[in-house]
């Protein structure tokens, strides 16, 4: 729990999500991330007088199905109310949302942290049409309307974090569910999923809940941490300097690592919540929450626990291939074509996660899980050490070879020939001479530059257990 000058800090989120639709919420225009500006609007999102909107039911449906993948309650009822404000992003100075009655709530997600594992409550998740964006220049600033009545979902947490790392990791569990669920494409660095931080400090022995100030739009974990690291301590700095906290509406600096004031932090009673008086009521059956519920595959938390079981890989292994559900897919595949999915997870995620982009999809996912499973087999049955593994491992994942074809064709079966790997390390001794001294005056890196040498003449494909072994003997 992080902790400053007596204080720590209480933490709340709320996370705007895109829901992955083809058109907006209340009219037809699409939803193409890039698109020119002011290039996909229309009367309707745009706001003109006359106009109604009509209600996209695939988002309704993605947003329910994001509270059953996050074990919130579902109403019965879809109601729709008028957020007012003005700002220029807005072109109608107020956004359809919800008010009091969102479409899911009390719900709830597990995450894993250095102090354990930690339920994190949803208060509610609630359905809302997207602003436009402002684009500042040096003396001017440009609107674009296109994101007008994008659909999205608001994710609100219960304030129970107390700490930079519980509200990361909440988030980084918050998006791989979703992304389970087919919800949302969560790229963060498109905007698909962006976060406003409500942080307030609190006296430690205390149970006084400070002011309240709200960071807007962090769409990256790296900096929702340093924001809430630099809001954190500013606040805690303020207080013990006599002065006081104001409830203002702040944005993180990346370049100073400060956050800074925007504008002073409207209250509920600000927005003047209406009645959306242009869309009548819709009611949520039981029959469609059951059967959005049989669409959803299992959650990342069910994986990762049936991994461990069936397969006997650690936790933390058991996490980062439950963490996609590309990934958690093509391991379950390809482990049941293997007798070794240890070695099989080691080169997954030794190999092939480091090259993978951070939000990877179905085309990242494209090699051949029997050829990859292949690669397992060989290495545990010590057909080829693991160099040559890792080595097949990126040429399939990245080429689609036949990993039992290339070790035949380019001849990189594992050598584990006794007197052969002796004959390479003699020779080795006979090109270095000082290292055997070396090492018996303790440098112990002259063993490891040693078997280097002798696992260099094998061309990389000597078994490096017994190499070692035999060299072990030959320093003695």
């Amino acid at each position: 729990m992080e902790r400053y000058k007596g204080y720590h800090p209480v933490i709340g989120l709320e996370v705007h999500v895109e829901l992955a639709t083809e058109s907006k919420l209340f009219c037809a225009c699409p939803t193409t991330f890039g698109a020119e500006p002011n290039t996909q609007c229309c009367p309707v999102c745009m706001g003109f007088p006359g106009t109604l909107p009509t209600v996209n039911s695939r988002a309704v449906m993605l947003a329910i199905k994001a509270g059953l993948a996050t074990a919130c309650e579902i109403d019965d009822t879809l109601i729709f109310d008028r957020k007012q404000y003005t700002y220029p992003d807005l072109p109608k100075a107020f956004q359809i949302s919800q008010f009091d009655r969102p479409l899911c709530k009390n719900g709830s997600v597990m995450i894993e942290t250095s102090d354990g594992i930690k339920r994190v409550g949803i208060t509610r998740i609630h359905v809302e049409e997207d602003a436009g964006k402002l684009i500042h220049g040096a003396d001017q600033t440009k609107l674009d309307y296109n994101r007008c009545g994008v659909p999205l979902i608001e994710v609100v947490s219960e304030p129970v974090m107390y700490s930079a790392e519980e509200a990361v990791e909440y988030v980084r569990k918050l998006r791989s569910v979703l992304l389970y669920a087919g919800v949302s494409d969560c790229r963060m660095q498109e905007g698909s999923l962006r976060c406003d931080i409500n942080l307030s400090v609190m006296k430690d022995g205390q149970n006084e809940l400070g002011v309240r100030t709200e960071m807007k739009n962090l769409n990256s974990l790296t900096y929702i941490r340093k924001a809430i690291e630099s809001e954190f301590r500013r606040q805690v700095d303020l207080l013990t300097g006599g002065s006081e906290i104001v409830q203002e509406t702040r944005r993180y600096d990346p370049k100073n690592g400060k956050t800074i004031c925007l504008r002073q932090k409207e209250n509920t009673a600000d927005y003047r919540f209406l009645p959306e008086y242009d869309l009548p009521h819709y009611r949520v059956s039981k029959q469609l929450i059951e059967e959005l519920k049989l669409q959803l595959p299992l959650m990342p938390d069910v994986r990762k626990q049936h991994f461990a079981n069936r397969y006997g890989l650690r936790a933390y292994d058991c996490g980062l291939l439950t963490e996609s559900r590309q990934m958690a897919g093509f391991f379950e595949q390809a482990a049941g074509m293997t007798k070794y999915p240890q070695v099989l997870c080691n080169l997954l995620l030794g190999e092939i996660l480091r090259i993978l982009p951070t939000d990877v999809t179905d085309a990242d996912f494209t090699a051949s899980p029997r050829y990859f499973a292949s690669v397992a087999t060989m290495m545990g049955d010590g057909t080829i050490n693991s160099t040559t593994a890792k080595q097949l491992a990126i040429e399939v994942w990245t080429g689609d070879i036949d990993p039992v074809q290339a070790v035949i064709d380019r001849d990189l079966a594992q050598i584990s020939n006794r007197k052969q790997l002796e004959k390479w390390v003699d020779e080795a001794l006979a090109e270095m001479p000082t290292l055997k001294q070396d090492y018996r005056n303790g440098k112990t890196k002259a063993l490891t530059a040693l078997i280097g040498k002798a696992m260099a003449k094998s061309r990389g494909k000597a078994n490096p257990v017994l190499l070692r072994e035999i060299a072990l003997q030959a320093m003695e």
